[in-house]
């Protein structure tokens, strides 16, 4: 777990995901293309210890299936439904300039 908190306090938003996810890419997309934000993302499937990181991120959302994975200001916000419903809540975006990842 250290691991991973530790990746993820290293930028405003992280994101880990999987190379080949169609929803981290649907996730990747919205903070990237939509709301202008530059994460740090770890691909999972590409890095050491991946398998071992997603089994830890699987243990704290209590999923089986925990990509992708976004932090926000170094909390845990959640996997794509956690993050779909806060954006169509209007919430995602107060918590990403309080994170200081958007500026508008």
């Amino acid at each position: 777990m250290d691991g991973v908190m530790a990746l993820a306090s290293q930028r405003a938003v992280v994101i880990f995901s999987d190379s080949s996810c169609c929803m981290c890419h649907t996730v990747k997309e919205l903070f990237i293309g939509q709301l202008g934000v530059n994460p740090a993302i770890y691909e999972l499937d590409e890095v050491p210890k991946g398998k071992e990181m997603e089994k830890t991120l699987a243990r704290m959302l209590q999923s089986s299936s925990p990509l992708p994975a976004v932090f926000i200001g170094g909390k845990l916000v959640g996997p794509t439904d956690r993050i779909m419903s806060l954006h169509l809540s209007g919430k995602l975006v107060p918590l990403l300039r309080d994170a200081g990842a958007i500026w508008l």
